[in-house]
């Protein structure tokens, strides 16, 4: 028999909180442990107690620090988002969901998640996806303007980009920019014509 997934949710609200046990416990994929925390400010103690696999937390009630200092513990850091936060925050996680998301995309998030972290993601190759992502972070593209030039959700352009960094150790649009070159995803001459244009 399989260790169960161990999550802990953090939702002060008891309806977000509650919807989202409910949804948790109808995922029959795997085997998990859920905790609740309805107070922000028991956090650190919750995870100290409980060791969880992944915490899932409203990114309202916690900071870009908070999420960091999880994440060096090895704790996956999924937001569950009600509302719109800003991109950097929403960078800092390892996965976002959304209220608003099915329950097979909020089981095929925390799939992805639960799989052991492996320090061999920068050999695996690129999709075709994370290449279009790519060339649209090259022409200056927000991640929004990308998200509509691809028909894709801002959130799933932000996921391709942080498994880009994952994948190339490159975390700059600069160095996004050299790779792109390099690898002949782009021109040279197409770069000197985004860069003429701002």
């Amino acid at each position: 028999m399989s260790t169960p997934l161990k999550i802990l949710l953090v939702e002060p609200s008891l309806i977000l909180r509650s919807g989202m046990c409910s949804v948790l416990r109808r995922l029959t994929t795997f085997e998990m442990q859920v905790a609740e925390v309805p107070d922000p400010e028991r956090l650190d103690e919750a995870v100290a107690r409980e060791d969880p696999d992944i915490v899932i937390v409203n990114p309202s009630v916690v900071d870009e620090e908070t999420v960091h200092r999880l994440r060096c513990r090895s704790v996956r850091v999924m937001a569950l988002q009600n509302a719109l936060i800003e991109d950097r925050l929403q960078q800092s996680f390892d996965a976002v969901v959304s209220i608003y998301d099915t329950a097979e995309r909020i089981k095929e998030t925390l799939q992805t998640l639960a799989r052991p972290q492996r320090d061999d993601a920068a050999q695996e190759p690129l999709s075709a996806r994370e290449k279009e992502i790519i060339v649209g972070v090259v022409k200056g593209l927000t991640n929004k303007q990308i998200a509509d030039e691809l028909f894709i959700s801002t959130h799933t352009v932000i996921t391709h980009r942080r498994n880009i960094a994952a994948k190339l150790q490159i975390h700059s649009p600069a160095g996004l920019t050299i790779y792109a070159i390099v690898n002949k995803l782009v021109e040279l001459n197409d770069v000197r014509h985004t860069i003429q244009q701002k």
